[in-house]
């Protein structure tokens, strides 16, 4: 098992096959829902809406799908708490809708390790990481993600194959993880395919290091701005997309469920009260039972001078 200690781990600490050694569980409240939307903004209607959650046939209260991603992402945090960056996520898939007063538990497991370049004479490397997050009722989430990680000293040569980003999954082999709802209740979009709608709604990244307390993340760079060479403190890759999906929710305001993730990369860093713009664009959609499924092309850029573009989200959601 990976031993994190003190100041790490360290490239070299990491060993193929070997499990992270895992953080505290997390029973999911009402409380972190709406700490999750104080953070976010985020208008899922079945999360807000607890009588529109059961009209569509769910039972309990919901938590908000991107809050269970972000716990779990946490939990993995023990493995990357010296990461100079978390490159991309792949092979997402959100099995199934988690309820206020599950606990979640996320195990972490080494796939593979390579050396990468050193810079600024700093040796490092890529680590990928295949998660499973489960709760009382079962499994809930599963993916791949993939840190690029400080090396204590030249780091051992490591030449694993590392996958990139994972291709799209066709539409109807996803239809197994949507839950049994009928969506007539909510709010449907009208949305061409191809056609790519900006949300006017800009907003800042603000709260960024409680949000990585929220979920335990464990990443030195979010909380200790001296750790990045900009001199600011770097805010979580995840916060970008959480915001990203808090846009998708207004302008798909019927979005009940997401259900993968083709891809979710970081291009370029975010800084807290960076002003952030998301632009989403509707690739394909796919006739099930009790709506359809939509997957989008989201891009999120910073519009205050900062880096530019910041995040390539490529979701699969449920909606009417």
């Amino acid at each position: 098992m990976v031993q994190p200690h003190e100041l790490g781990p360290f490239f070299e600490d990491f060993t193929v096959g070997a499990e992270v050694r895992p953080l505290p569980t997390l029973t999911v409240t009402e409380a972190d829902n709406t700490a999750y939307r104080a953070v976010t903004g985020d208008q899922h209607a079945l999360t807000a809406d607890q009588g529109l959650h059961r009209a569509v046939g769910g039972e309990g209260v919901l938590a908000n799908p991107g809050l269970v991603a972000h716990i779990s992402v946490g939990q993995t945090t023990n493995a990357t708490r010296r990461a100079i960056a978390n490159l991309y996520y792949r092979s997402v898939r959100i099995l199934r809708p988690v309820r206020v007063g599950e606990t979640l538990r996320t195990s972490t497991t080494v796939l593979g390790k390579r050396s990468s370049s050193p810079k600024d004479g700093q040796h490092r490397g890529k680590v990928w990481l295949g998660i499973t997050t489960v709760g009382d009722d079962g499994e809930c989430m599963r993916y791949e993600r993939c840190a690029l990680v400080p090396a204590h000293g030249t780091g051992p040569e490591a030449t694993d194959e590392i996958p990139g980003p994972s291709d799209p999954t066709p539409l109807p082999d996803l239809v197994p993880l949507l839950p049994t709802w009928d969506l007539a209740p909510l709010e449907r979009t009208e949305w061409p395919a191809g056609e790519t709608r900006v949300d006017p709604l800009r907003d800042h990244v603000d709260l960024a290091a409680p949000f990585a307390r929220l979920t335990f993340n464990q990443a030195a760079v979010h909380r200790d701005r001296t750790l990045p060479a900009a001199g600011r403190r770097l805010v979580y890759g995840g916060h970008v997309q959480a915001l990203a999906q808090a846009s998708l929710s207004r302008i798909l305001p019927g979005l009940a469920q997401v259900v993968a993730w083709d891809g979710c990369d970081h291009v370029g860093p975010a800084f807290e009260d960076d002003l952030l713009e998301f632009s989403h664009q509707l690739l394909e959609t796919f006739d099930v039972p009790g709506g359809r499924l939509l997957r989008l092309a989201v891009t999120g850029v910073t519009v205050d001078g900062g880096a530019g573009e910041v995040l390539r989200w490529t979701p699969v959601v449920f909606a009417p």
